[in-house]
């Protein structure tokens, strides 16, 4: 199996698994990977948490809530218009979906895209319990977008791209399916500074999420070679050596030597740039 099947096949089983335990009635485990104990619905998970207010989230169903492994709220900072096509690129259970149709309005459509089975039945689910009507999920993988050129406003994303193995193809299609002027506004994971790799490895067994994340210039770059304008990075919560303090102890690794060379380095940011 090559390394894109791999990951590929990781990333699956990982949000297959997360999807099950929704439909069971439970949190999705800590969204990225950290260990959180027996009971992850209790656990503060400095990725995950805190990412939707109460009021935002009003009419949504709980599993969508559940099921939310984002690292941010893309819907809360993109300028979403009522009558704009939006596509969400790794759905999920469709939290970020639902909420995108809310802002749109009847005359705006809303669009999923996932690879995961399990995620997609969540999702159609919450749907249906969500009563709205211009939503519409859609099963593939974000690095071969099955919408035509030209045929979205917004292309949204939570924590999702840094787990592509080709993440320069997933920001060509996002460009593709972009109109002329749309707007690619999402949540990812970016690193910020030389980062030893064996360290790198560690705080990514931490958190899967960040495993694959991209330093936050080379991020840049990509994007601008994918033919994006206007492009800008905006931390929205940084993480600290401290939040993976249980964990990497009981791996066996001194946080007190780790910390000068991490703290700070990984963080969420909302990454924002234009088709011209």
């Amino acid at each position: 199996m090559s390394n894109n099947q791999d990951v590929k096949a990781n990333v699956q089983e990982r949000y297959g698994k997360a999807a099950l335990t929704v439909m069971q009635g439970a949190k999705a485990g800590c969204g990225c990977g950290c260990d959180c104990g027996t009971d992850a619905s209790e656990a503060w998970d400095p990725v995950t948490a805190n990412l939707y207010d109460q009021t935002q989230i009003e009419g949504i169903p709980q599993e969508a809530f559940l099921a939310s492994l984002g690292c941010g709220n893309p819907t809360a900072l993109a300028r979403l218009e009522p009558g704009q096509t939006v596509l969400d690129l790794g759905s999920g259970g469709g939290i970020d979906v639902l909420l995108s149709a809310k802002r749109v309005g009847p005359t705006g459509k809303a669009y999923g895209l996932d690879m995961t089975d399990e995620m997609l039945a969540l999702a159609e689910e919450n749907k249906r319990k969500s009563g709205l009507t211009n939503v519409e999920f859609l099963r593939g993988e974000i690095e071969n977008i099955p919408l035509p050129d030209a045929s979205v406003d917004v292309v949204i994303s939570n924590c999702v791209i840094n787990l592509s193995a080709d993440k320069d193809r997933v920001l060509r299609e996002a460009f593709r399916v972009l109109r002329p002027g749309g707007l690619f506004a999402v949540s990812d994971v970016v690193s910020k500074g030389d980062i030893p790799e064996e360290i790198r490895r560690s705080i990514e067994l931490w958190a899967g999420c960040i495993a694959g994340a991209l330093d936050d210039r080379e991020y840049d770059q990509k994007l601008r070679e994918a033919g994006f304008v206007d492009v800008k990075l905006e931390p929205t919560r940084v993480y600290r050596a401290e939040d993976a303090r249980g964990f990497l102890e009981e791996n066996g690794l001194d946080v007190e030597t780790l910390a000068p060379q991490v703290d700070g380095k990984f963080m969420s940011a909302f990454v924002r740039a234009r088709k011209p």
